[in-house]
């Protein structure tokens, strides 16, 4: 009988999986800050490895001598060694339709905090001097949503989600995105960019949806945001290191960007030295006001989304460990 190893402890209990796994698969819980703190005798009997803040290399596979799969419990799949993954035909999988709503929902939230001026509004409300009561005149920052052009990068589930949900509010919606085929467009009535550069020159809200690969990795950086239109903003629910916060907070202080909204960045959790952008933000820095809003990879979360993910990354595993039928196989050269 299998065994899947659970080593980062998220849930109190396991009944999810027992229904799920039923007699087939044996599980192993266990609470340790990373895969090295593992003892031998247990890494020995382990089949598959379920992860999700965890990364998984070379050296940490050579540990598990009967592992078969390793199951990335979310979207991205960059914290695997893919490649030696491949050498020992070990299984990668993830769990692509998880949270799809949910961070559709933050990255159009993120949006309209910055483009309808509530998080100007909520900042100058409760400083002292308070700001007089009365909208917000200056600046790029707020307009109204049917004169912009809201720019996606990466139509996949999730800048699906997210460009059916900017349609519906009155932008004109337009995407960039190579590995779609051709008409994709026309299945959800949006616009093609043909390149990157031509959605950036005609963007004022740009939000990304790409996963994180050699190709995407510093995808948006200064050259890319000095061709968005002045008083843009950028969206990043996606992969931090897919945009140079630094780039980001040269942009802000130069007044090209109006704002940014940042729910992931390049090293999570922040560690010293932290981003500029970072340590100006929580400084509170008064250049900054209205203009950035933070959160910490939390787009993806809701209960529901939690449960989910439980639920699909348990059937992973389980076709993947035990019938011919696997799911969400993630090969090597996915990038």
């Amino acid at each position: 009988m299998p065994t899947v190893l659970y080593a980062e402890n998220q849930y109190p209990d396991d009944a999810i999986e027992r229904e799920i796994f039923g007699d087939g698969i044996t599980i192993m819980r266990r609470s340790v800050e990373s895969l090295s703190d593992l003892s031998a005798e247990d890494c020995a009997q382990v089949d598959g490895l379920m992860i999700l803040r965890f990364f998984v290399g070379r050296e940490d596979m050579a540990r598990f001598p009967r592992l078969k799969c390793v199951v990335r419990m979310g979207v991205g799949y960059d914290r695997i060694d893919r490649a030696a993954a491949a050498e020992r035909n070990i299984l990668v999988c993830n769990v692509p339709d998880y949270g799809t709503t949910e961070v559709a929902d933050h990255a159009i939230a993120l949006a309209l905090t910055l483009r309808r001026g509530i998080l100007h509004y909520h900042d100058t409300q409760r400083a002292d001097p308070v700001a007089p009561w009365r909208p917000l005149k200056t600046g790029g920052l707020v307009r109204r949503l049917g004169v912009q052009t809201f720019g996606i990068v990466g139509l996949g589930r999730i800048g699906t989600a997210a460009a059916l949900r900017a349609k519906a509010l009155g932008f004109r919606v337009m995407f960039y995105d190579p590995h779609l085929p051709n008409g994709a467009e026309l299945a959800i009535g949006v616009e093609r960019a043909r390149s990157l550069e031509a959605l950036l020159r005609e963007t004022d809200t740009l939000s990304i949806h790409a996963p994180l690969t050699r190709e995407t990795r510093g995808l948006i950086g200064a050259s890319q945001l000095a061709q968005l239109k002045p008083d843009a903003v950028v969206v990043n629910t996606a992969r931090g290191p897919i945009v140079d916060v630094d780039a980001v907070y040269e942009s802000l202080k130069s007044g090209h960007l109006a704002a940014a909204g940042l729910d992931v960045v390049p090293v999570e959790p922040p560690v010293e030295p932290i981003p500029r952008l970072l340590a100006a933000y929580r400084a509170r820095e008064p250049w900054l006001t209205g203009r950035l809003v933070v959160t910490p990879h939390a787009a993806y979360y809701s209960p529901q989304a939690d449960h989910d993910t439980r639920v699909k990354a348990a059937e992973t595993i389980r076709a993947a460990l035990l019938s011919n039928e696997p799911k969400n196989v993630i090969t090597v050269d996915m990038d």
